[in-house]
C-alpha cells in the first residue's frame, strides 16, 4: 500500500480563479482520509489532481514516495469510484469489474478469481449476469467498487460516491465502506460534503472552504476544538450557538458582555487561560460558541451563579429522550439567530413554553471563542502565548514573582503592563523552577502544564511527562511588553524576505565530451537578489518551470523567504547596509537594509557599514507575489 503527500498544492485557473490554495498534507498508509466542505471548496478538485485527472498549477504530490505530478493516471496506481458510478450499461455486473483488468492483459483466471472475490466482499455474486439497469443505486455502487478494488491500488479514490443514494441506504452502505477499507487495508480518500459521512468514516478529516483548508485532525479534535467559526459552525448537529460580545480580563477574572442583550456574566481566568491576549482586551470583538449540550437549565439553588443567563424560549423541538429549546439572550430580539439565538439540550420532556423567561447555565469550561474579524479561534489548543502582569523596573523584567536582567537591545524605561510570552519561549535550559503539572500530546506537540510561584504558564516540545519539577528559562527574543496598547518590547523577527527573480544566463564551462575536456557554452538557472545571481539546483528549476510555465517563469515578480539563522555575512552575496547591532547577551543579530529589505541574522562578529549577506540556498522558500503562491 502507499502514502500520499501534497506540499503546497495549488489550482490556479486561466482566469485567475484559485480552486485550491496551498494545500499541504502527509496521509499515512492505511489511513481513511475525507474531504469535507460545501459545494465549491475544492474537495473534488483536489481529488481529481492526485487522480491525475486535473493539471496541477503549482507544488508537488507524491504517491509511496514518487513524485507523480506529470504521470499519467493509468500509472498511478490509484482507482477512483466516482459519483454517478460510470458503469457501462451494456455490460453484465461480470464484464464491469473484468473490464480494466482485460485492459491490462491479466490471464482469465486470474481475471475470474479477482471478480469472484471482490463480489464476495460486496456481498454482488448473484448479480453478476445482469446489467446495471437491473440493479438498485446500491447495488450499482458496489459494483463500482469492485471495479475499483480488483485493481488492488495503492490508493482508493472516491468522490462523493453515496449522494445519489436515499437517506436509509446511505447509512448501510456507509458502514459497508467503513468495513471494505478495514479489509482492503489500503489507503482511502473520500470527498463528500455531508458531515455525518465525514465523522462517522474517516480517521481524520479535511475541512475545505473556497479552496483553503480550514482544518486537518480527528472526527472528535473537530468536534471539540474547531480552528476557526466556519469549522465549528459546519460540524456537530444543532449547530453551535454563536454569540457576539467582548471579554475584558480584569486580574484573575474574566468580564463578558453579550451584544445585542443585557448580559453581562464573569468568569475565573483559569477557564481561559488559553486564550489569545488578543481576545481579552475588552475591545476586539469575538463570537462566543457554545454547543446546545454545554447549555442547560440551571438547577434550583443555583440560578445567581456567575455563567448564568437569562433567555426568552422561542420555541422548542421534543425528540424523545431529550428536547432542544430554542431562544433569545434576555434583552434580544431575536431578529437576527447569529446574534442572540440559543440552543439548550434538555432531558426528556419538560413544560417549558413559548415566551417563558428561563435561566440558563453555561459551561465555560467548553466555550469557544472566534475573532470575530478573522472568525479564527483565540482559545486554541496549543495557546499561542502566556498572557501575564508585568512590570519592567531597574533594566528588569518582574513577572509571576521572578526578576529577569533584561540585555541591552530590550532595555527601556520603567513601566507595568502586560507580557505576552509565546509558549514556544519558554525554554527548559535555564535556571527557574518550575512545578510540571501535565504534559498533553496534540497532534505530535507536547503541550507542558507549569506552574510558576503557584501561577500557571505553558510550554511546548519538551517531553515532560515523567518529571515533576524544570529547570526553565525565556528566550527574550520572543517576547513582547505592552502598556496602554504600544508595544514597549516587539520580537525579533523569525522570516526574512529578498525580492528576486528567476533568470537564465550562458556560462562557459568544460565538459567532458569523449573522455576529453572542452570548453562549451552552458545554460545557468538561479535567482537574481539584488543583482546579485544565485544558482538554482535542477529540481528547483523544475519546480519553478511546473508552477509558473516557461515562459511567466522570467517574468513573474518572486520573493526569497529564509530565517534569521539562514543567511550569514560573507566576501560576496547580496550587498546591505548595517543599520545597527542588536545585543541580546549571549547572541547578537545585525539589522540591516538589504535593496530595501530589512533583513535580520546572527553574527558573532562586529559589522558596520557594507557588509555582503549569503542565504542558504539549502533553506530557502520562494513564492510567487502576483499569485501569491509558495513554490518552493
Amino acid at each position: 500500500m502507499a502514502n500520499v503527500s501534497l506540499k503546497h498544492i495549488y489550482k490556479v485557473y486561466p482566469n485567475g480563479t484559485k480552486a485550491v490554495n496551498d494545500f499541504n498534507m502527509e496521509i499515512e498508509d492505511k489511513e481513511f482520509i475525507v474531504f469535507v466542505g460545501p459545494s465549491g471548496c475544492g474537495k473534488s478538485t483536489t481529488l481529481r489532481m492526485i487522480a491525475g485527472l486535473e493539471d496541477i498549477s503549482a507544488g508537488e504530490l507524491k504517491i509511496d514516495g514518487l513524485v507523480v505530478n506529470d504521470m499519467e493516471p493509468k500509472d498511478r496506481d490509484i482507482a477512483m469510484v466516482f459519483q454517478n458510478y460510470a458503469l457501462y450499461p451494456h455490460m453484465t455486473v461480470y464484464e464491469n469489474i473484468a473490464f480494466g483488468l482485460r485492459l491490462r492483459k491479466l490471464p482469465k483466471d486470474e481475471i475470474h478469481n479477482k471478480v469472484v472475490e471482490a463480489a464476495e466482499i460486496l456481498g454482488i455474486t448473484e448479480y453478476l449476469n445482469k446489467k446495471p439497469k437491473e440493479m438498485s443505486g446500491g447495488q450499482r455502487q458496489r459494483v463500482a467498487l469492485g471495479r475499483a478494488i480488483v485493481r488492488e491500488p495503492k490508493v482508493m479514490l472516491l468522490d462523493e460516491p453515496l449522494s445519489n443514494l436515499d437517506a436509509k441506504l446511505r447509512t448501510q452502505m456507509r458502514a459497508e465502506i467503513a468495513k471494505l477499507h478495514k479489509k482492503l487495508e489500503t489507503t482511502f480518500i473520500y470527498v463528500t460534503h455531508d458531515q455525518i459521512e465525514a465523522m462517522t468514516m474517516g480517521t481524520r478529516i479535511v475541512v475545505m472552504k473556497d479552496g483553503y483548508v480550514q482544518q486537518i485532525d480527528t472526527p472528535k479534535n473537530l468536534y471539540n476544538y474547531p480552528a476557526n467559526k466556519f469549522v465549528a459552525g459546519f460540524i456537530g448537529t444543532p449547530q453551535m450557538s454563536f454569540f457576539e460580545g467582548t471579554l475584558k480580563k480584569d486580574g484573575e477574572s474574566v468580564i463578558i458582555k453579550f451584544d445585542n442583550s443585557d448580559e453581562e456574566i464573569r468568569v475565573p481566568y483559569s477557564k481561559l487561560y488559553k486564550a489569545n491576549p488578543s481576545g481579552l482586551d475588552g475591545k476586539t470583538k469575538v463570537y462566543i460558541g457554545l454547543r446546545a449540550e454545554d447549555v442547560s437549565i440551571a438547577e434550583k439553588g443555583k440560578e445567581s451563579g456567575d455563567a448564568v443567563i437569562k433567555v426568552t424560549v422561542s420555541h422548542k423541538e421534543e425528540l424523545g429522550s431529550e428536547t432542544l429549546i430554542y431562544g433569545d439572550i434576555y434583552g434580544g430580539d431575536g431578529s437576527d439567530e447569529g446574534l442572540s439565538r440559543i440552543i439548550i439540550k434538555a432531558n426528556g420532556i419538560n413544560d417549558i413554553s413559548a415566551g417563558d423567561v428561563i435561566k440558563v447555565a453555561l459551561n465555560f469550561e467548553r466555550v469557544h471563542l472566534f475573532d470575530k474579524q478573522t472568525e479564527q479561534s483565540v482559545l486554541p489548543r496549543i495557546p499561542e502565548y502566556n498572557y501575564l502582569d508585568c512590570e519592567i523596573k531597574d533594566g528588569k523584567l518582574k513577572f509571576l514573582g521572578v526578576d529577569i536582567d533584561l540585555p541591552e537591545a530590550l532595555k527601556t524605561a520603567d513601566v507595568k503592563g502586560d507580557l505576552l510570552l509565546p509558549v514556544n519561549a519558554v525554554t527548559f535550559n535555564g535556571d527557574l523552577k518550575a512545578d510540571v503539572v501535565s504534559c498533553e500530546k496534540i497532534n505530535g506537540i507536547n503541550l507542558i502544564g507549569l506552574k510558576l510561584n503557584g501561577k500557571r504558564l505553558y510550554a511546548v516540545e519538551c517531553d515532560a511527562a515523567e518529571l515533576k519539577t524544570a529547570n526553565i528559562g525565556i528566550d527574550l527574543k520572543k517576547i513582547t511588553v505592552t502598556a496602554d496598547g504600544v508595544n514597549v518590547i516587539s520580537p525579533l523577527p523569525e522570516t526574512n524576505g529578498f525580492d528576486c527573480r528567476f533568470v537564465k544566463r550562458k556560462e562557459k564551462a568544460q565538459v567532458e565530451i569523449n573522455g576529453k575536456l572542452k570548453n562549451r557554452k552552458i545554460i545557468r538557472f538561479g535567482f537574481d537578489v539584488a543583482g546579485t545571481f544565485f544558482n538554482a539546483s535542477d529540481e528547483i528549476a523544475q519546480k519553478i518551470f511546473s508552477a509558473l510555465g516557461v515562459k511567466n517563469a522570467f517574468t513573474s515578480q518572486l520573493k526569497m523567504e529564509c530565517g534569521i539563522y539562514d543567511v550569514a555575512v560573507s566576501d560576496s552575496g547580496i550587498e546591505a547596509n548595517v543599520e545597527e547591532t542588536l545585543d541580546y547577551g549571549a547572541d547578537k543579530f545585525l539589522k540591516c537594509d538589504a535593496g530595501g529589505n530589512t533583513v535580520y541574522l546572527k553574527s558573532d562578529k562586529e559589522c558596520a557599514g557594507k557588509i555582503y549577506l549569503q542565504p542558504d540556498l539549502e533553506k530557502i522558500g520562494i513564492i510567487e507575489k502576483e499569485r501569491d503562491i509558495k513554490i518552493i
